[in-house]
């Protein structure tokens, strides 16, 4: 299943248009507010220089990319938690993803309506953030009354829970996310099941040239660990389909922004990327980071994971450099691993397994 990255922003910030270009989906972009009301969703792939390399080195028949499902979502508006503007229906369809780009505007033109009173990228994203935790407060409230009828009635698991919520609704009420480090792995599955909006990984898209965002602006965003890209939207759009060799002669970087913004959506996962390689096909498989060799195989197929035996594995440049599978075990770069094996960013895993 791909990963689902969310879309928002308030109305006319460049949502669609940022979709549009990454998706090559054509969405309705007219210059109106709320002009996309069902959530547009695109499958793309991640760019990965390695399948590229990997399937001419194997003679692949096929290559497959992991995949990410971008969903660009209604503009939200200041109240959206109280229901203004789409409201309940905007926030519904954000829980379901697994991190959010949030697109502020930072470009000038006139000719684009804003619904905002300013160009103001820091004030804009506190608001953003605030509807979600104001949303996310009322989901609390609904469960920890919910709570209260199973603890009176003797069930320890809703004691631990009522425990954890509490903590997480102090917090909220305080309009702060608290850090997963405060939390042990079974309250992080708690906290989890309830798909709080605040907690999602955020990567903020300041919509414009880098002449349009202060210093002050990009300080603050680095001094907070805030993650964040710079990028006039429509002129990417506009570009995103021109190859590489035409890009450089107009004075555009040889690779889209758009392709870093992709990357960037998969990283803020804490996810990497294993290969695996042969004739019939090149491709990019999606785990944790941190998984061991045994969840690579069940990445694959379960059985892979059910029954491993052993991985060999070797750094894709590595085999690439050695000009082959054959060349390289010639050469002792293929490792043997077992089911401690942490895998890397990057390796070319061929898994053993007993069935």
């Amino acid at each position: 299943m791909p990963l689902h990255i969310g879309i928002v922003g308030f109305p006319n910030v460049g949502k669609s248009t940022l979709f549009q270009a990454i998706t090559k989906k054509q969405v309705d972009r007219a210059n109106y507010p709320f002009c996309t009301i069902d959530p547009n969703i695109g499958v793309v792939a991640v760019p990965d220089e390695r399948v590229e390399k990997l399937a001419r080195l194997t003679q692949s028949a096929k290559k497959v990319y992991t995949t990410i499902e971008f969903v660009d979502i209604a503009g939200l508006v200041e109240g959206a938690s109280k229901g203004e503007g789409l409201g309940n229906k905007f926030l519904a369809n954000i829980r379901e993803v697994d991190a959010i780009i949030y697109v502020l505007r930072a470009f000038k033109n006139q000719n684009i309506v804003n619904t905002r009173t300013e160009i103001n990228i820091l004030k804009d994203k506190e608001i953003l953030e605030m509807e979600m935790i104001l949303k996310d407060i009322e989901t609390a409230e609904k469960r920890l009354s919910s709570l209260e009828r199973e603890v009176k009635s003797g069930d320890k698991n809703a004691l631990k829970e009522k425990d954890v919520l509490n903590r997480v609704y102090e917090f909220l009420k305080q309009g702060k996310i608290p850090d997963e480090s405060e939390w042990s792995e079974d309250e992080a599955k708690i906290i989890k099941s309830y798909q709080l909006l605040s907690f999602k990984p955020k990567l903020y898209l300041l919509n414009g040239e880098d002449s349009d965002v202060s210093e002050e602006t990009k300080q603050i965003f680095a001094k907070n660990n805030w993650a964040y890209v710079i990028m006039d939207v429509l002129s990417e759009s506009d570009y995103a389909d021109l190859p590489g060799e035409e890009r450089e002669a107009l004075g555009l970087p040889r690779e889209p922004k758009l392709n870093d913004l992709i990357k960037k959506s998969y990283e803020l996962l804490n996810l990497i990327t294993f290969l695996t390689t042969g004739p019939d096909e090149t491709r990019a498989w999606t785990i944790k980071k941190g998984d061991k060799a045994p969840q690579a195989g069940g990445a694959i197929h379960s059985d892979f994971e059910e029954f491993f035996i052993r991985a060999e594995v070797i750094n894709w440049q590595k085999l690439i450099d050695a000009g082959g599978f054959a060349e390289a075990r010639e050469k002792g770069l293929i490792r043997t691993e077992g089911k401690e094996y942490v895998v890397n960013d990057g390796d070319v895993i061929e898994i053993k397994s007993g069935k």
